[in-house]
C-alpha cells in the first residue's frame, strides 16, 4: 500500500486548485501521469511524499499473535508520520486535509491531538473534494503503479505475468491473475499481501495442509 501526503502554501491555493486535480480512481492513467508532472514541474511552491508499506510488512503487522495491528492502525500510522516528516522540514502546517481509513470522527481527534493547534478536516471522499489531497492521491497511486510495473521477483526462477489488473477482488484481471499463479501449498510469490481476506479464504479452500 502507498501513502501520500501534498502541500503548498494557501497564498498559492487558488493557483493550484487550476491545475486540474481529482480524485486519481476517476482519472486515466494518462492523465494521472501528466498531473505527476504538473506536480513535479512545480516543485517551487509545491511539495509531496510517500509511505510505501510492503506486503510483507502489512502481513507481519496483521498476524502478529501478540501485538496484532490492523490496516486502520497501519494507516493512521503512515499518514502522521507522513505530517510530521513534513513539519519536521520546516513547513509551517496551518490546515490539514484527510481522506479517511475509519471512522472521520474519531480518526480527526486522534489527530488534532497529535498535531494541537493545527485546523484539521477529515472528510469521506476528500481526495474528490480538495485539490491538495487529489494531488496526493495521484502521488500515491503513480508511485504504486511504478512499483508494480517495475516488480522484481525476489523468488528465484519466477518469471510470470504482470498484469495484475487493480488489484481489487471485483477486477476480473486481477481474478484472472490469481487464477493463473496460485500453486499448492505456497499459495501466491511475495507480492501478494496474505493477510487479505480474499488470499486467506481462497487459500482455505484451494491449499488444506495436514501437519
Amino acid at each position: 500500500m502507498v501513502y501520500a501526503v501534498s502541500f503548498c502554501p494557501l497564498s498559492r491555493y487558488e493557483e493550484f486548485k487550476s491545475l486540474g486535480f481529482d480524485d486519481s480512481k476517476k482519472l486515466t492513467h494518462e492523465k494521472r501521469l501528466d498531473l505527476a508532472n504538473i506536480i513535479q514541474q512545480s516543485q517551487d511552491y509545491v511539495g509531496w511524499a510517500v509511505k510505501v508499506i510492503s506486503p510483507q510488512d502489512i502481513s507481519t503487522n496483521m498476524f502478529n499473535r501478540v501485538n496484532p495491528v490492523n490496516l486502520n492502525q497501519l494507516a493512521h500510522d503512515a499518514t502522521m508520520e507522513l505530517i510530521s516528516l513534513v513539519i519536521d522540514n520546516k513547513i509551517n502546517l496551518t490546515e490539514i486535509y484527510v481522506d479517511p481509513v475509519g471512522p472521520s470522527i474519531s480518526y480527526q481527534e486522534k489527530l488534532c491531538k497529535y498535531f494541537p493547534g493545527i485546523s484539521i478536516t477529515v472528510e469521506p471522499k476528500a481526495d474528490a473534494l480538495y485539490p491538495i489531497v487529489s494531488a496526493a492521491s495521484i502521488c500515491a497511486k503513480v508511485t504504486r503503479d511504478q512499483i508494480l510495473s517495475e516488480w522484481i521477483w525476489i523468488e528465484k526462477g519466477l518469471n510470470i505475468s504482470k498484469a495484475f489488473g487493480s488489484g481489487y477482488p471485483s477486477d476480473p484481471n486481477t481474478v484472472t491473475w490469481l487464477d493463473e499463479n496460485e500453486t499448492p501449498f505456497f499459495g501466491f510469490p511475495s507480492i501478494i499481501r496474505f493477510s487479505w481476506k480474499t488470499i486467506t479464504q481462497r487459500m482455505d479452500k484451494t491449499n488444506g495442509c495436514e501437519w
